[in-house]
């Protein structure tokens, strides 16, 4: 009897070097026998020994053999296994390669290889033009050579297909005979007494050297009319199908399988972990496997292919051993149970994170102060963030929204006048958050035009609100928003009418008729839209599917709906959505409980994309950190169509949301992929994704501080740096609700922006904190010095009070010293502490006290006494009472004038032309505030726009004259707007 040696850390066979994997006590059962009889070699006996993992007894997992199959139980249901595999070959490297996938509606790529059998040559590219480019967009992918290619895993070489006639079970262990081939030597076995699943290890050898794969073809095989839901990463998602049996490569796995669910059971093959290695960084090259959700008959059917073809390791000499190992998943519940369950236990997905390194209100400083720098490469004259990283000599802005709320809530007028102000005369005047002057500029399909207003509904009611509604033109301009069409963002034409904006409409006109109308149409949605799922990319709210959130139903906006209304109905399409958005979130590869080298002599990683750019090295000292610091997990790509080069994105503004809706639901799982996507990750602002190695260059304060030729680690998308500052502070806001169950509790406004850029806007109305009502958020840079960087921290005002909740982001109890800042809140002799929270007590001397915060808990103070000013906020959103007229349209160059009403912080008009230089050469704008002196401004050049600062309850009255392109003059008659 041979049995298993109690082995260490000992190597993994078919395992990058470095990769070692912990093996537990074994059952024993004759594997010595077994290998030596079959085999005659020494190293396959030592893979039998080395792929060992732990297991359920038989008794737990409900597994048996009929002498011929695998039968597992669960729950009253019966799924066979079959020991069916199939063998492809080819003579010459197959070239495998990504290509641009003809899927309508979806930008997708997927894998592919050469085929001289012009029958078997069933793939198509999709042709793309000149507007897809830039940052994500792999030319070598896109616009390859066009040759003879399959996309068909079973056309992807010579098929042998191989089943076990006969199954052995000897103990804990089922021993696989297949037919003996002239052309190779498959062994194959499954351990039934092991966890989390009954595993199969298999052992290859070739007779002849060639390129081969083998993939498990035994799993349940379902029609698609009998399945209830199905997964392949990264699209095939709900009930939507490949066409063909396409290969998912593991580096494009989420978790390395793919899923069918029967309405009962949950259905899977699973990789072991040791295959898809923590280190190096996956990719497409160093992709041991692959794995299928459709099979050759058109049937829905997991399967796993090992090596790919063209692959890591397929390319075998003669008497090669080739072994690999993977679960077989019969999980009783739903499919996104059984992603969770996965998730969990077999890929360690759990609550790992911490701050670390900084906590989230300094990163936020951090944040807004680089907003503002030179270095974030906002174009003054444009008013916009340039994205020459995609667009040369293009600016694009995401919502006016987040630099306002930051203005807001910060206290801070600079970052109104700098971001917040510029953006809201962008958002009402282009056409396009992309603007280029360059009308030849096609990448991405940018616009030159006045022709707004570009924000979206939910915008214009929210600067509505915030201001008071004493800016009576957004109504009118939200009501046709409503009523018409636009195309905002690359080329997705957008419909007005639609459940979404009519809450919104609500929410700014307070009419019940709107109210009505998206209650009504947002159950036509669920009915339609999340009732059934989806057979193919057709959602009625999506014109075309390429960021995250367009293929699951619209989830975020369903959470707005339920805390306007209440009803549960929209709470569980809601939660629905947010975990269907988990599988586009990555959970594996398997974060290892050691520490990873990182930027090895002083060199960070180099985007490929921008060196060929002209980009320079950078250059971060060499350091060790533990593994789960460099961890992509909780993160996802950027899109469908750009996976497979932005592996892990930072934008992770969903994670808020996520939060909100685990709270909702009492899902810890949601909650705690909310944190693993934000919490412990960067100092500042860490550039846009995870591309090519693992670094620790994205952690450092000093990241972003660069020119932008001199970043080279990852890209810059300047539009991005404001709408992470709102994303963080989202984040914060959110996790003391949730932590306090809702004693803490301010209003908000919504941030649409575009693509997945959506979070919650906070400062324009006050909120609840404990047993206080009317309380103002109010987080001024550098309020507080906390001494432990695991305290995050809210804080508001109301009076000369000052309220603050620390977040505890550990898993043990934090006591700090915190000090406020006298410059910010002085404080007053008779000063002191009030806890709303545990009993606590503490004192205040000299602006300092000391805190304990329970294990991932909250401790909320108030202090009472102190000297707090009013400043820019207070004056912001005063309330006027102004409601004088404020807009106008002029025809002379399809002029429009705006009269911005900033409570008592002024008034600004906006005046800007629709016509563009191909008309007009010159525009003067003549006006006169009150009963001052006439002034005029001049602009020769596009775009012709004009801002004038008003004081409040001035009056302003002004012309325009322009000059045409042959010298000829046209004046408008003069008008008036605030009185």
């Amino acid at each position: 009897m041979g049995t298993f040696p109690q082995f260490g850390n000992v190597p993994i066979p078919n395992t990058p070097p470095g990769q070692l994997l912990v093996r537990p006590a074994c059952a024993t059962f004759d594997v010595q026998d077994y290998a030596m009889h079959h085999m005659k070699s020494v190293s396959f006996f030592a893979a039998i020994v080395l792929i060992c993992v732990p297991f359920l007894s038989p008794a737990q997992t409900g597994l048996r053999t009929d002498g011929r199959s695998l039968i597992i139980s669960s729950k009253g249901s019966q799924y066979t296994f079959s020991p069916s595999f199939v063998v492809l070959y080819n003579a010459e490297d197959p070239g495998m390669a990504l290509r641009p996938a003809g899927i309508k509606k979806v930008s997708y790529n997927v894998l592919t290889w050469k085929t001289n059998d012009t029958a078997l040559a069933d793939f198509k590219a999709k042709k793309v033009n000149a507007t897809v480019a830039g940052d994500g967009f792999d030319d070598r992918i896109l616009r390859s050579k066009e040759d003879q290619r399959t996309a068909s895993i079973y056309n992807a070489g010579k098929s042998t297909s191989i089943t076990a006639s006969k199954l052995e079970q000897r103990g804990d262990t089922i021993l696989f005979h297949f037919p003996v081939s002239a052309e190779f030597i498959l062994k194959a076995w499954l351990l039934t007494s092991g966890k989390p699943y009954p595993t199969i290890t298999f052992s290859f050898q070739p007779v002849k050297a060639g390129y081969y794969s083998i993939g498990y073809t035994g799993a349940p095989a379902l029609a698609k009319s009998a399945v209830r839901e199905n997964w392949q990463p990264l699209i095939w998602t709900e009930k939507r199908l490949p066409d063909r049996p396409i290969l998912t490569p593991a580096f494009m796995a989420p978790l390395p399988t793919t899923l069918v669910n029967d309405g009962s059971h949950t259905l899977g093959v699973l990789a072991s972990p040791q295959y898809l290695p923590f280190q190096p960084l996956p990719t497409l090259p160093n992709s041991q496997f692959g794995v299928a959700v459709l099979n050759k008959a058109g049937q829905v059917q997991p399967q796993l292919f090992a090596p790919i073809p063209g692959g890591m390791g397929s390319e075998m000499k003669s008497g090669a051993v080739f072994n690999f190992s993977f679960g077989l998943v019969v999980e009783p519940q739903s499919l996104s149970g059984a992603y969770e369950t996965i998730a969990k236990n077999s890929f360690g997905f759990r609550d790992m994170r911490q701050n670390a390194i900084a906590s989230l209100n300094t990163v936020l400083d951090n944040i807004v102060d680089y907003s503002l720098s030179s270095y974030a490469w906002f174009i003054d004259s444009l008013k916009g963030c340039a994205y020459s990283t995609d667009v040369p000599g293009a600016v694009k802005n995401v919502s006016s929204l987040n630099p306002l709320e930051l203005a807001i809530v910060r206290d801070d007028s600079l970052l109104f006048e700098k971001r917040a102000y510029p953006l809201m005369e962008f958002m009402l005047s282009r056409e396009k958050f992309l603007f280029s002057l360059d009308s030849m500029q096609k990448i991405q399909s940018p616009s030159r035009k006045l022709r707004g207003p570009i924000a979206p509904l939910s915008e214009l009611g929210a600067l509505y609100a915030v201001f008071g509604g004493n800016n009576q033109f957004y109504i009118p301009l939200a009501e046709k928003e409503f009523a018409g069409n636009r195309t905002r963002n690359l080329d997705d034409n957008e419909k007005g009418h639609n459940w979404i904006n009519a809450m919104f409409l609500y929410k700014m006109t307070g009419q019940a008729s709107y109210l009505e109308t998206a209650k009504r149409l947002a159950f036509a949605y669920i009915k339609q839209r999340v009732t059934k799922p989806q057979q193919a990319f057709a959602d009625p709210l999506q014109g075309s599917h390429f960021f995250w959130p367009t293929f699951t139903n619209r989830w975020v906006e369903f959470l707005e709906l339920y805390e306007i209304t209440k009803e549960k109905a929209f709470l569980e399409a809601a939660h629905e959505g947010a975990r269907r958005y988990t599988q586009f979130i990555w959970m594996a590869p398997l974060v290892p409980d050691s520490q990873i080298t990182v930027n090895k002599g002083g060199k960070a990683p180099m985007y490929w994309y921008l060196k060929q750019k002209g980009h320079k090295q950078m250059y971060y000292p060499e350091e060790t950190v533990p593994a789960w610091r460099l961890s992509e997990i909780g993160l996802t790509p950027e899109s469908s169509g750009t996976s497979t080069g932005h592996r892990g994105i930072f934008m992770t503004n969903f994670a808020p949301w996520m939060m909100r809706v685990g709270y909702y639901t009492k899902d810890t799982f949601l909650v705690n992929v909310a944190k693993a996507a934000t919490i412990g990750r960067y100092r500042n602002f860490p550039g846009y994704h995870i591309n090519t190695e693992r670094t620790t260059a994205y952690e450092q304060f000093d990241f972003p501080l660069h020119q932008h030729l001199d970043q080279s680690v990852n890209s810059f998308h300047y539009n991005h740096i404001l709408p992470m500052a709102s994303m963080l502070l989202d984040y914060l806001v959110t996790d003391a609700f949730q932590r306090s169950l809702e004693q803490i509790n301010f209003p908000s406004q919504y941030i649409e922006g575009y693509a997945y850029l959506q979070n919650k806007m906070y400062g324009a109305e006050k909120g609840k904190f404990y047993t206080e009502s009317a309380v103002q958020l109010w987080m001024p840079e550098g309020l507080l010095r906390i001494d432990n960087v695991e305290l995050n921290y809210v804080a508001a005002r109301k009076g000369d009070q000052l309220f603050l909740a620390f977040m505890n982001q550990s898993n043990a109890a934090v006591s700090s010293k915190v000090t406020i800042n006298p410059a910010k809140a002085p404080v007053k002799g008779s000063s002191g502490i009030r806890f709303f929270t545990e009993k606590q007590t503490a004192a205040l001397k000299d602006s300092v006290f000391t805190i304990t915060v329970p294990a991932n808990g909250i401790t909320a103070i108030a202090v009472d006494g102190l000297q707090l000013p009013a400043g820019f906020q207070d004056r912001l959103l005063a309330d006027r009472g102004d409601k004088s007229r404020d807009f106008l349209e002029l025809p002379e160059g399809n002029a429009r004038a705006i009269l911005f009403k900033l409570g008592d912080y002024g008034r600004r008009l906006f005046v800007y032309l629709q016509d563009d230089d191909n008309k007009w050469q010159q525009a003067v704008l003549t006006y006169k505030i009150g009963k001052g002196k006439k002034q005029t401004l001049v602009k020769k050049e596009y775009p012709f726009e004009f801002t004038v600062p008003v004081s409040p309850d001035q009056p302003v009255s002004f012309s325009l004259t322009l000059t045409d392109r042959s010298g000829k003059n046209t004046s408008s008659k003069t008008v008036e707007l605030g009185k």
